[in-house]
């Protein structure tokens, strides 16, 4: 996926975000005790914040030409890899949203802990986000911490 369309699809959900706070300061502007402009970045802020931990999301993004195109988001822990079928459990460290398996292209651009990497070399247990749109998918993986004893 072009870093062109992801700068969209990000813009697409600054847009979505900024729409949403604006409708949550006309719904509170009554009762809010500081000013518009900093109640507006705060909701501003909070809604950046749910796009970036959202566990599934389609989208609609403007292309040149009118034209438009679809990008899907999917993030969860890496369930299994098997060929180009990735399975994932959607969702947070703590709680599985659902568990699904998606097809990922033979060309799709594939990092793992921040190295290029091939889909086989995904592991279970891994967090991950996979980008699918209409030229390219990307897969970024990451083997989440250990936790340390307190």
């Amino acid at each position: 996926m072009s870093k062109t369309l992801l700068v969209k699809l990000g813009a697409v959900g600054g847009a979505c975000a900024a729409i949403g706070a604006g409708g949550g300061i006309l719904g509170t502007s009554a009762a809010a005790t500081n000013s518009g402009s900093t109640t507006a970045k705060h909701h501003a802020r909070h809604a950046r914040s749910l796009w970036l931990r959202a566990v599934h999301a389609d989208a609609i993004v403007p292309v040149k030409g009118g034209q438009f195109v679809q990008v899907t988001l999917d993030r969860g822990t890496v369930q299994s890899v098997s060929g180009q079928q990735l399975t994932i459990a959607e969702g947070t460290k703590k709680h599985a949203y659902k568990t699904v398996t998606l097809t990922i292209p033979g060309g799709a651009i594939v990092r793992d802990n921040k190295q290029t990497a091939q889909l086989s070399d995904l592991k279970a247990g891994q967090r991950v986000v996979v980008v699918q749109g209409p030229k390219n998918t990307r897969v970024v993986a990451h083997t989440p911490r250990a936790k340390t004893a307190k």
